[in-house]
């Protein structure tokens, strides 16, 4: 009986390694076919994202552009509000005088206005009532 059981042992032995083969086989094939249908959808999601991706980059292409564009005309109207500042300031001076008078300012609201010196204020207030008196007479004819 020693034989046999021996035998017997041997054959249930090799029956349980083969079981446990194809067990293991198919665990194998289940996981591989997991990991294939994973990989699939994360090929798809990669798509998604670099499609995104592209998206993202032509608009910020086109919005450099735009903002490039918005700098040089910063740059322009820096270059001329500069050269207005650097003018001549009395004739910048006198042009703003001539306006707050024709609005009504008086002598000391030019003086204090406009920075310029209280004679050249009272001549432009005598000039100007000058004119506003010959445009008055010149009209009532």
């Amino acid at each position: 009986m020693e034989n046999w059981s021996d035998s017997s042992y041997l054959w249930i032995a090799l029956l349980l390694m083969a079981v446990l083969c194809l067990v293991s086989i198919s665990i194998a094939l289940v996981i591989w076919h997991r990991v294939r249908r994973q990989e699939k959808r994360y090929q798809v999601l990669i798509n998604v994202l670099r499609n995104e991706i592209q998206g993202m980059t032509g608009s910020s292409i086109g919005m450099g552009k735009r903002l490039m564009t918005v700098e040089q005309k910063l740059n322009i109207a820096v270059e001329k509000q500069y050269e207005l500042e650097n003018r001549d300031p009395g004739v910048l001076a006198y042009n703003q005088a001539a306006r707050l008078m024709e609005m009504g300012a008086g002598v000391e609201d030019l003086v204090r206005s406009c920075g310029i010196g209280r004679p050249e204020a009272e001549l432009m207030a005598l000039l100007h009532r000058e004119l506003r008196d010959e445009h008055s007479l010149t009209h009532k004819h």
